[in-house]
């Protein structure tokens, strides 16, 4: 990991104190673990702690529909639940935890920021394009991303929510570093846990394969062809001499077998190890069926309807029960329908095609929160350089802020004070979703021009 600047660590430091701070200042006032945009019933604290206290009762945690999260994080994070301190609230040490699990998540995304960073002024001075590896070293994505993800108001209000969306976001942060780096048994352990915990990281099977098997993002392969084929002077598919230069001067992105096998093997002694913890914890407790059901059953059914900060529940709530599973295939399936074409035009990205499927499912899951834009956000900073030029980032920044605002108003007007309806939320939610889809499309469409501009470069 590459040594952090001062300054870097200043502004980590002062994020971080920022967050005791608040700990210390307003232990119980903030109420933010009944908030439905931070908490959900999949990573609520309070839930959790309710399945603790039935573990701890000889029961099923999973009795009564309270607690839907992994059996793994009780062990781990209820004790923290029902610890008390004088004049601090039970969740305090979970909160303190959580503070950790974000400096952690920080650091691997600005590790990740610097083997980007690497990979592309590689190619770049490959490429003969002085200009831009100037431009890319007056701005470190990685640093960058790594404090947006940190001051990120999101991240702060997940972080103390009580809820624990942080460790999910670890996880998958984990995966893509894991990937850049190929290091296939990490990167197995993140994905595993990451799934694991809330199912929708799965898509990322096919992102972590592209960068295990071709190494971290880089412009198109056949700019790498034609500079090759230009500086010879000579096709290079004529001869083997050309073929030879080019195979000797390019960056070459062959596609690797071998740490995706090994990435294969280690997902699945880490899948096996994970439901052996399981059952183990929930031996006598109804097994692994019991979580099967309670888990990805809840999410995929959308068992619960309490509003949220998506458009799911709000639609279920309001169709007629007869169409109710047509449409939970409609809504599942749209996800996969997404990832083949953008991984077919993205397939030279992959760590930004990770962004675009994390940003895909947070937008379309059964249960999203604020926590999951803070992630695909910090994600975004990490191509600053290439997205330097994205429509519309004025217009997203003030929607982001707006919906963050309205949101707790329109809840208060509708369910406290009686004076507005379900309509008057969803109505934030539904705007929220639009800002999503418009900030997908416009830094995929950005990222696609920026590769067309580098074409240019490269044939001029």
């Amino acid at each position: 990991m590459a040594e952090i600047r001062p300054y870097w660590a200043l502004a980590a430091a002062a994020a971080l104190g920022f967050r005791v701070l608040l700990l210390i200042l307003f232990p119980g006032d903030l109420h933010l673990g009944s908030r439905p945009e931070v908490a959900t019933p999949l990573t609520s604290l309070r839930r959790l702690s309710e399945g603790y206290w039935l573990k701890q009762s000889s029961m099923s945690p999973y009795a009564g529909s309270m607690y839907h999260g992994s059996p793994l994080l009780l062990p781990i994070l209820g004790p923290l639940t029902a610890e008390r301190t004088d004049g601090q609230p039970a969740h305090f040490y979970c909160s303190l935890l959580f503070v950790v699990v974000d400096f952690v998540t920080a650091m691997l995304i600005r590790a990740t920021g610097q083997k980007l960073l690497l990979s592309r002024r590689q190619s770049l001075e490959y490429l003969n394009l002085p200009k831009l590896v100037k431009n890319s070293a007056n701005i470190n994505a990685g640093d960058l991303a790594s404090l947006i993800y940190l001051w990120n108001p999101l991240t702060i209000v997940t972080c103390l929510g009580l809820c624990s969306s942080p460790i999910d976001n670890l996880m998958v942060v984990l995966t893509i570093y894991a990937a850049c780096s190929r290091l296939a048994p990490l990167a197995a352990f993140g994905y595993v846990l990451a799934t694991h915990l809330s199912l929708y990281p799965a898509i990322l099977i096919l992102p972590v394969i592209l960068l295990l098997g071709y190494g971290p993002d880089a412009p198109p392969a056949k700019l790498f062809l034609h500079k090759s084929s230009n500086s010879d002077g000579k096709d290079p598919s004529n001869n083997d001499e050309s073929r030879s230069a080019v195979t000797t001067h390019k960056p070459v992105r062959c596609f690797s077998r071998r740490p995706v096998v090994h990435f294969m093997i280690w997902v699945s002694i880490w899948s096996c190890y994970v439901l052996f913890l399981c059952s183990i914890y929930l031996k006598g407790l109804g097994g692994l069926q019991e979580m099967f059901k309670k888990t990805y059953g809840f999410i995929l059914t959308v068992g619960d309807l309490s509003p949220n900060i998506g458009v799911l529940w709000y639609f279920f709530a309001e169709v007629f029960e007869f169409f109710r599973n047509f449409f939970l295939i409609v809504f599942h399936v749209n996800i996969l329908f997404m990832i083949l074409p953008l991984a077919i035009r993205l397939k030279h990205r992959p760590c930004f095609l990770a962004f675009v499927y994390t940003a895909i499912s947070a937008m379309l899951k059964s249960y999203p929160s604020v926590g999951d834009s803070a992630l695909y956000l910090g994600l975004l900073g990490l191509f600053a350089n290439e997205l330097a030029d994205m429509q519309f980032s004025f217009f997203l920044f003030f929607g982001y802020i707006g919906v963050s605002l309205l949101s707790p108003v329109m809840h208060n007007l509708w369910i406290w004070r009686g004076t507005g309806n379900a309509n008057f939320y969803f109505a934030t939610g539904l705007v929220y979703s639009c800002l999503q889809t418009v900030l997908i499309v416009e830094s995929v469409s950005t990222m696609l021009k920026h590769d067309r501009m580098l074409r240019k470069h490269v044939i001029a």
